[in-house]
């Protein structure tokens, strides 16, 4: 009884207009305040943060900060795909047949996952992984790969929560929220990285001036309040590490798998 009342609840505030009124006050200097309580109420690992508390003007300039010079190593082995973002993986596993199987209960078909993009048939027998964005975690989003971005795509809907309760109860979040999708051309192949807005998450933004050259580690975009990103690589060029599954916490930088070169 409670799940579907919260259900019906989330149905009804998942409007981007609250997003919207959301996004203004984190924006709004009447949200200074709230750093210093946000900060301890998530754990978040202030020292890491490229200033101090008292210099961020807003919520949203503390959610979006950057980090110290030195604080995520990026794996440096030429054929490492690495993560974009600190964050608990949530779902991994080979693409079959066009179908990311089993996300917590939930399939999603790759067409709908990128909006139908001709592009789909390049991942219908690939590699996906899922990595969930909380509070407490980094919110830039970095490049997962060397390469060329080859395209671009906004593609609009909803704001519904991508954590735990949001995927196993809500229908298909994944491909009905907000999305941005980076098409990024490597030496093996290609590799989409799909950022999923969440509720209360005001915009996904890239970070400018945009650059067709991708390096990785690089700063790609980010999440005003948390999210989902997800990799997918094209057929036959990606090898996952042998430990990854969901469960595993993993930090921006830190080695996923190992490309395919050519």
């Amino acid at each position: 009884m409670m799940g579907w009342l919260f259900q019906a609840m989330t149905e009804l505030s998942s409007r981007k207009w609250i997003s919207r009124i959301t996004g203004r006050f984190a924006q709004s200097k009447a949200s200074r305040s709230w750093i210093p309580r946000f900060a301890k109420m998530y754990n978040i690992q202030v020292e890491e943060a490229e200033k101090p508390l008292k210099e961020y003007s807003t919520l949203n300039e503390f959610f979006t900060r950057r980090l110290k010079p030195g604080s995520r190593i990026i794996h440096e082995e030429t054929t490492a795909l690495i993560s974009p973002v600190d964050a608990l993986i949530t779902g991994a596993g080979s693409i079959q047949a066009g179908t990311i199987v089993n996300v917590k209960g939930q399939d999603y078909t790759i067409e709908e996952l990128l909006n139908r993009s001709p592009r789909t048939d390049h991942y219908r027998d690939g590699y996906y992984i899922v990595l969930y964005l909380s509070p407490t975690d980094y919110h830039r989003i970095h490049t997962p790969v060397n390469g060329r971005i080859v395209e671009r795509e906004h593609v609009p809907g909803k704001v519904y929560p991508v954590n735990d309760f949001g995927l196993r109860r809500m229908r298909r979040v994944l491909s009905r929220n907000e999305r941005l999708i980076t098409y990024i051309k490597h030496a093996g192949g290609e590799t989409a990285v799909v950022k999923v807005g969440a509720m209360n998450v005001s915009s996904i933004r890239y970070v400018e001036p945009l650059r067709d050259q991708a390096v990785k580690g690089d700063e790609l975009a980010y999440f005003e309040f948390g999210s989902t990103v997800v990799l997918l690589m094209e057929d036959d060029t990606f090898i996952p590490r042998e430990d990854l599954a969901p469960g595993l916490k993993v930090r921006m930088g830190e080695r996923l798998g190992k490309l395919i070169d050519g």
